[in-house]
């Protein structure tokens, strides 16, 4: 029952993630820094600590007795994701729903599995899986067979975008996708994915604070939630930085008063798309909670932002208009992506 609860939360948090940019889509009038750090400010300062004041009592008395060391990791974390998550707009911008999900996810899959073993190897810690660990063992080599299987998936997912570009008349494209940019949205989405990694990372270094909650007698089900108030700072003053280079540069700052936009709707769809992305993790910490593996967590919680991401780009027509073959090469990669984060999920299961 627990393990159904689990794959449950991670589920609804996949749908949340999958889903938070379509309120974006609706926006009129606005930049995309404009309506994306709107978004942002709901996303990492405002909901995070109201979610905090409600599951975990006294969390700010829990932030302050925390190490300054596990703070300032934790914070370097959010601060690194902060590039993937901005840039993960850019992808979704330049590529669409469909692809842009799959390329940034994939890698960040990827790079989630392997990247903290890598580091273990170089600084052993009792507990931690290193890099040598995955090569001798059947689970790590399930592990590492997963990661080899995802990036195939990629770059079938990288062949299907130039085959659309090269099929799609420019009309279509750009009634699909406005911006639509293979190379420049491939490149910002792989830096996305690298760089996404980091958020999982970041929980990790901040398991201090969620096992004090737990001492606490707090319920285990919203530890991570304390996590989260200090991650995100970290990935807000990345976003807020850019942000405002970017209003400066367009000159854009007008936006957030110009009387010529819909301005109420404005906010409250940005607002809607940042809260939306917060539940996402909100839900990942309920469903780590009852499975009881970060690495196996992960992945499951990438495997349904692809599925519901993709579900998306579909009922957006973003794949309307090219040839069957193509249609079947992104089909291909897609599910290439999701068989990957499954093994590695198995993979993890049997360590």
């Amino acid at each position: 029952m627990q393990v159904i609860l689990g794959v449950i939360f991670h589920f609804i948090g996949g749908f949340a993630s999958g889903s938070f940019y379509m309120p974006y889509k609706k926006v009129r009038g606005w930049h995309w820094e404009s309506y994306w750090i709107i978004g942002g400010l709901f996303s990492w300062l405002i909901v995070p600590p109201l979610a905090a004041w409600l599951t975990v009592p006294g969390f700010w008395e829990i932030i302050q007795a925390t190490a300054p060391e596990t703070i300032r990791i934790t914070l370097l974390f959010g601060i690194l994701w902060g590039f993937g998550g901005l840039t993960y707009g850019l992808g979704v911008r330049y590529l669409g729903m469909s692809l842009g999900n799959s390329v940034v996810l994939g890698f960040c899959s990827a790079f989630g599995a392997l990247v903290p073993s890598i580091y273990y190897n170089f600084f052993p810690k009792p507990g931690k899986t290193s890099f040598h660990d995955l090569l001798s063992t059947g689970w790590g080599r399930i592990v590492l067979a997963g990661v080899v299987i995802c990036l195939l998936g990629i770059y079938i997912c990288g062949k299907a975008g130039m085959m659309k570009e090269k099929e799609m008349p420019e009309e279509e494209k750009k009634k699909s996708i406005a911006e639509f940019s293979l190379v420049k949205g491939l490149l910002v989405a792989i830096f996305s994915g690298i760089m996404s990694a980091c958020f999982n990372f970041g929980i990790e270094a901040g398991k201090p604070m969620a096992e004090a909650a737990v001492s606490a007698g707090l319920n285990p089900l919203f530890q991570n939630n304390v996590i989260y108030v200090v991650l995100l700072w970290g990935g807000l003053s990345t976003n807020f930085i850019w942000c405002m280079i970017l209003n400066a540069r367009n000159k854009s700052f007008g936006n957030y008063a110009d009387p010529a936009t819909p301005l109420l709707k404005n906010y409250f769809l940005s607002a809607l798309a940042g809260t939306t992305w917060f539940l996402q993790f909100f839900f990942y910490g309920m469903g780590e909670s009852k499975l009881g593996n970060g690495a196996s967590s992960w992945i499951l919680h990438m495997a349904f932002i692809i599925l519901v991401a993709n579900s998306w780009g579909i009922l957006l027509k973003e794949w309307n208009g090219v040839s069957s073959k193509t249609k079947r090469t992104i089909t291909a990669g897609i599910l290439m992506i999701i068989l990957s984060v499954l093994v590695v999920g198995y993979g993890n299961s049997l360590k």
